[in-house]
């Protein structure tokens, strides 16, 4: 069991959930961006939760079943495909799909999951690292691996699409916050923050009124976790996604919870984000 891809997109990766406990050795996680949305079409077509799939951004994806597969699409709602509805792809029918009203990353599921070979033990592509399959081509042909559990029984799945709107999450104090003290941390957290264009799988690029530190100078290294919200010299802070670097040396000012990084995964350039923390918090 196969798919042919006809067109990838912009960018089509594999993406399992990663490579989990490594760090020490100086190699990510990496996985899926959205890991709920993937987990829920994993779900929806009978997979086990870190089953691969094809993680699709900004929509444009083309394939061909070479074989009858149950497929799936979660995240953001592609025109084209039934969407948090399992549907049955026929032997030489084709999927294509359109570019997403809202929403950035689109999760592709595929009954008996992407079986490309693993490499340190999961199939995710790091594009920061360079680790896993290749970033996927037209022509590639993705096997297909055989089913481990039955079907769920669901037709559809009532869960809400990514909005186009600005976004709200809540932030906790990261062990920096006092390089910004109280008056880094009202500016950060009280004001509308813009996803640039240079944002991808790594991180998040924020545009605003650039954050004052206290202290000048650099740190030694310190150890990265998904949802860091690190402040370079420019004042304008990244959030750490799934392909963030092991280690960094940049001030940690706060931290993004799992399931609010999973939100924020689908925010588009020209979004905006606003990061809320108490009063109080920032330890400055």
């Amino acid at each position: 069991m196969s798919l042919t891809v006809l067109a990838p997109g912009p960018l089509t990766t594999v993406q399992d959930e990663g490579r989990p406990g490594q760090a020490a050795l100086g190699i990510g996680r990496s996985g899926v961006a959205d890991r709920a949305s993937a987990r829920l079409a994993n779900r929806l077509v009978g997979n086990p939760p870190d089953a691969a799939v094809l993680e699709v951004t900004l929509g444009g994806l083309a394939v061909r079943a070479r074989t009858d597969l149950l497929v799936v699409t979660t995240g953001a709602r592609c025109p084209g495909s039934p969407h948090d509805a399992p549907t049955l792809l026929r032997a030489g029918a084709e999927l294509r799909l359109g570019v997403p009203a809202a929403g950035l990353r689109t999760y592709l599921a595929v009954r008996g999951g992407i079986a490309v070979p693993p490499v340190l033990g999961s199939r995710a592509t790091d594009v920061l690292a360079g680790l896993g399959p290749a970033v996927v081509a037209a022509g590639d042909v993705l096997p297909v691996g055989v089913p481990a559990a039955p079907l769920p029984g669901v037709d559809l799945a009532a869960v809400p699409d990514p909005s186009g709107d600005d976004l709200t999450v809540a932030l906790l104090p990261g062990p920096r916050a006092d390089w910004f003290g109280e008056a880094g941390w009202t500016a950060l957290t009280g004001q509308r923050w813009t996803v640039t264009s240079e944002s991808n799988r790594v991180g998040l690029r924020l545009d605003g009124v650039p954050l004052e530190r206290l202290r000048a100078g650099e740190l030694p290294s310190e150890g990265m976790v998904r949802g860091a919200l690190q402040v370079p010299p420019s004042g304008t802070p990244v959030l750490f996604l799934a392909d963030h670097p092991v280690t960094g040396g940049y001030p940690v000012i706060g931290y993004v919870t799992d399931a609010d990084v999973d939100r924020c995964a689908q925010l588009r350039p020209g979004q905006g984000l606003v990061l809320r923390g108490s009063a109080g918090q920032s330890k400055g």
